[in-house]
């Protein structure tokens, strides 16, 4: 009796105790919000970052425009500029107006918009790639051939007139 006595006495103690516990962390809330919990909410909402929402702009393209005079302006993120010397495999675009700019493709398909002017070749890597170009007003594409060397722009161009490259599109 004595046992099951002291087991009573404790099995109450521990539930006055965590019924004490409870009401110190809830601060002995009823259930309704109070004006004080609105505003404890609201603060903490408002610290913390919005919802991403991905607009395809090309990350830090101010940057590249000015370090680089390259303009990127949007993708999908599959075809990221890189410096040519940090690996192999990667789309080389040649340009009269620059040194040669690389490009790295991933995934299963990608798209990037820019303005590159006066490109004459493109080197494809191991995807499908098709580059869309302007001459004043007129919009020609081509075909990248993979692995290889392309003539593009201004040295396919019967009248040798200057390319700009406005978009890359590459799939597996």
């Amino acid at each position: 009796m004595k046992a099951r006595s002291a087991i009573v006495r404790t099995l109450g103690a521990a539930a006055a105790a965590g019924a004490l516990a409870w009401i110190a962390v809830t601060g002995g809330a009823t259930g309704t919000p109070t004006a004080q919990d609105s505003a404890a909410l609201a603060a903490v909402a408002g610290e913390n970052p919005g919802y991403a929402v991905e607009d395809y702009n090309y990350p830090q393209a101010d940057r590249i425009l000015a370090e680089k005079n390259i303009v990127l302006k949007r993708g999908d993120g599959h075809i990221t500029l890189v410096d040519c010397a940090s690996g192999t495999g990667f789309l080389e675009v040649w340009a009269r107006s620059k040194d040669k700019i690389c490009f790295q493709v991933s995934g299963n398909s990608g798209w990037l918009t820019m303005e590159i002017p006066s490109v004459y070749g493109v080197k494809g890597n191991d995807y499908a790639t098709q580059v869309d170009m302007t001459v004043g007003t007129e919009e020609k594409s081509f075909d990248i051939a993979k692995n290889a060397w392309t003539a593009v722009g201004e040295s396919a161009d019967e009248q040798g007139r200057e390319h700009m490259l406005v978009e890359i599109r590459s799939s597996k």
